[in-house]
């Protein structure tokens, strides 16, 4: 989409695609969809060792990231989860093993109770994605911001295949993919 339009008018399309892609992703869920992204991400991605990795822990109708942050973890990679604090804040990643005591934070996440990191590869949750490497969040612009603020880090993108769309609207402070793992594959930018 052209960032031509004024901010207030991408605003309003950016909102009304994020409703159409929330109803959709519903009908998306398969049990074995995060075993099979994790199988992808595992065997396709290269990831250096020293990296700290930025996962996510799943919202209700989000590919389920736990079988790949197990994964990872049985590597021996360090591991960083997201902790939402107040709208235009930046995220805290936390340390994050599997037996992590985790807290429930806002918006309906949750977070471990560990100490920060400083991520240099992330797996990036999303409402939508394009082969051009954009996505569409939920809108408070968390993740935008936190891959501005890293500006080197590996950013992939995890999500159902079916959350492809042909073009993702986006505007000037939008943070592009380097690729995305679905349960059915890799997509290199």
């Amino acid at each position: 989409m052209s960032t031509s339009i004024d901010e207030t008018e991408l605003r309003a399309v950016k909102s009304a695609f994020r409703t159409a892609c929330l109803a959709r992703r519903a009908a998306m869920v398969r049990p074995d969809a995060g075993a099979c992204l994790a199988a992808v991400v595992l065997e396709q991605v290269r990831i250096p060792v020293s990296a700290v990795i930025a996962g996510f822990w799943p919202l209700a109708d989000e590919i389920d990231l736990r079988p790949l942050l197990h994964g990872l973890h049985a590597r021996g990679h360090r591991l960083a989860l997201p902790e939402t604090p107040k709208r235009g804040e930046a995220l805290i990643f936390r340390h994050w093993h599997p037996e992590a005591t985790m807290i429930v934070g806002r918006f309906g996440t949750t977070h471990p109770d560990g100490p920060p990191q400083k991520p240099d590869f992330f797996l990036t949750p999303l409402l939508a994605f394009d082969r051009r490497g954009n996505r569409l969040g939920y809108g408070a612009g968390y993740y935008d911001r936190a891959l501005a603020a890293h500006p080197t880090a590996y950013r992939l993108g995890c999500a159902f295949a079916a959350q492809e769309v042909p073009v993702v609207p986006t505007g000037p402070h939008d943070q592009p993919l380097h690729a995305i793992a679905t349960e059915s594959g890799l997509i290199t930018l």
